[in-house]
């Protein structure tokens, strides 16, 4: 048994450990969402037979149909087989199934999170490395009171402030109706991406009005994660200036940026990496909010439509994407961890 453990690859044993240990969380997950959305209020047959007026022949032969009849472990085993198949059912609110409306719709969820968590990553790196450069100066308790204000304030309102200052008000922005003008031609969907799209088409008419409608949802959601990014990388930093290997470049007269970005910054950047893969996850499940103020058609407005009508396929098919993704994010961080500090062992 030994001598088979050692002659598969470490990275093959961290990532088939790792992948392992999540199964019985991801069940249940799955075990969980099933069962939460069979005891919420609501009966989708009654919603989707025609509304209330509906005979009760008809509702019984819709359940029928659906498989809300049969006992809860039933159609929990039936569930569990047809996700094994790669079928996360069919959603009755769009009339497609689910994975077909997953695979539209999750492109526009990752790239307004992508490109909201970049932006975040560009404000608060320089922010917190600086801040705890001049820990405890006035410019320190401004940076630690600007991440409280944006900590402080919910994404649905900083949404509709900027809506109102820069659409309405100042009409710098486009209006908040989208990911393209619906005038405009789309490029042809090769990742479902359309900055990535529009550049590999050529199509810079397309790539600059995407670019344009991206950029106030990603700063609502940016300005709410800056503050977690910015402290953690402050407590750092600070954590880092004490070694002895920072007193001794700057005993021997380095330049300050090297110090900050070289010795510093790299070697503070795992707890980083580790939050960043944290703020990811919860970005991609908790921009709801910020999709429905910009009708932006990611996955997240999906399925808060599916759950206002209790269409309960996209919902346990979104939960189960939301729960997929934040292992895959894990794991991700979990490799270049391993990366940066190769001490980092499977065990």
């Amino acid at each position: 048994m030994s001598a088979e453990k050692h002659l598969l690859p470490p990275l093959v044993r961290r990532i088939g450990l790792r992948l392992g240990a999540a199964l019985p969380a991801l069940f249940c997950v799955i075990l969980f969402t099933f069962i939460m959305m069979r005891v919420l209020p609501g009966d989708p047959a009654v919603y989707f037979a025609s509304g209330p007026n509906a005979g009760q022949a008809e509702i019984q032969e819709l359940r029928h149909k659906m498989g809300l009849d049969a006992p809860m472990p039933v159609q929990f085993l039936h569930y569990l087989e047809n996700l094994v198949t790669g079928d996360l059912g069919r959603s009755l609110t769009t009339g497609q199934s689910v994975a077909r409306d997953m695979q539209e719709r999750l492109p526009a969820s990752l790239e307004l999170t992508l490109t909201a968590l970049a932006l975040s990553l560009l404000i608060s790196l320089p922010l917190g490395l600086t801040a705890a450069w001049w820990s405890g100066s006035k410019y320190d308790q401004f940076v630690r009171a600007f991440c409280s204000a944006c900590f402080c304030i919910p994404p649905f309102v900083s949404g509709i402030l900027l809506v109102y200052v820069c659409y309405y008000w100042l009409g710098l922005a486009p209006d908040p109706t989208g990911r393209i003008n619906i005038f405009l031609p789309q490029p042809p969907r090769l990742t479902g991406l359309l900055l990535i799209d529009s550049a590999l088409a050529g199509d810079w008419t397309a790539w600059h009005e995407a670019a344009g409608q991206l950029v106030l949802p990603a700063t609502t959601m940016a300005l709410f994660v800056i503050a977690p990014l910015t402290r953690m990388t402050r407590a750092a930093v600070i954590s880092v200036l004490g070694a002895d290997y920072i007193r001794t470049a700057r005993a021997m007269g380095l330049p300050t940026w090297r110090i900050m970005i070289v010795y510093t910054l790299r070697n503070a950047l795992m707890p980083v990496l580790t939050t960043v893969g944290i703020v990811f996850s919860t970005m991609m499940g908790a921009n709801v909010l910020v999709e429905k103020i910009f009708s932006w058609p990611g996955v997240a407005s999906y399925a808060l439509d599916a759950l206002v009508s209790s269409d309960y396929a996209p919902v346990q098919g979104f939960i189960l994407l939301m729960a997929c993704l934040f292992i895959l994010v894990n794991l991700v961080i979990d490799l270049l961890l391993g990366v940066l500090d190769p001490r980092v062992s499977v065990e």
